[in-house]
């Protein structure tokens, strides 16, 4: 009995194993990586009226919590909570510049370039970044397109190259955008009348932001959507059973005689 318990407890850790993720699961890295850290930093921030240095230092506990967790059990590094671990350090230490308003003004592409460079760095070391953004909203915590994925990304599935290439470009136009959006605000800093670059800045971001969600989601988005779908879909069906008795040859001659 003891023994069949046993067989049990492991047969259903087994099927956990193989279990697709469900649609939460697929969104807990935005939530953990992403979402929780720049949440908590306005709440430090605005709920208990902490200074910017020290919502940004309490806001990176989290990340920095996540990316020595992922060195040491997996030996890898955590994309997303690297990234906001380096975005936030790189705002820790913009706090302290002050004085120059077109420096103030430039300071704030520091962000975006991070970003992209690790976006891009992503790509380069064959983990784009931005797939974990992108899946959940592809996936759509079905089973069978959670398995279509892993077949696809995995190089397993016929049409494995052209996703996977999708997947990269993906990442290398929001890299790229980002980058842009960096050396143009930097540019305008310097070139632009200070109390236009204000509100430029603000206008310059949409405008980017909304370009390439248009572009990524045509070029990357759109493609891989269809890969998904058509590697979902059921390929070969079993051809229908007779309906009738199957006779043999013998049979057949005896009844016509």
């Amino acid at each position: 009995m003891t023994k069949t318990t046993g067989n049990q407890g492991q047969d259903s850790r087994r099927q956990d194993q193989h279990r697709p993720p469900s649609a939460l699961e697929n969104f807990k890295p935005l939530l953990i990586d992403v979402a929780l850290p720049l949440g908590s930093y306005y709440v430090f921030k605005e709920a208990f009226g902490m200074s910017t240095f020290a919502a940004l230092a309490w806001s990176s506990v989290g990340p920095a919590l996540r990316t020595v967790w992922s060195l040491v059990r997996k030996r890898s590094a955590n994309g997303l909570a690297l990234l906001i671990l380096t975005v936030n350090v790189v705002g820790l230490a913009l706090s302290f510049v002050s004085g120059d308003p077109r420096l103030m003004l430039a300071k704030d592409g520091a962000v975006s370039s991070t970003v992209a460079l690790g976006i891009l760095v992503s790509v380069a070391l064959g983990r784009p970044m931005m797939t974990e953004g992108m899946k959940p909203f592809l996936v759509k915590g079905d089973p069978a397109r959670e398995g279509a994925w892993q077949r696809l990304a995995t190089g397993v599935a016929a049409g494995s190259a052209g996703f996977r290439r999708k997947e990269r470009l993906f990442s290398l136009v929001w890299g790229g955008a980002l980058l842009i959006e960096c050396v143009a605000r930097v540019v305008g800093a310097y070139t632009v009348p200070v109390d236009t670059m204000v509100w430029l800045g603000g206008v310059l971001m949409v405008v980017v932001m909304v370009g390439t969600f248009v572009v990524s989601g045509a070029v990357a988005v759109v493609p891989m959507e269809r890969l998904l779908t058509e590697e979902t879909a059921p390929k070969h069906r079993d051809p229908e059973a007779p309906t009738g008795p199957v006779r043999d040859g013998r049979t057949t001659l005896a009844a016509v005689s």
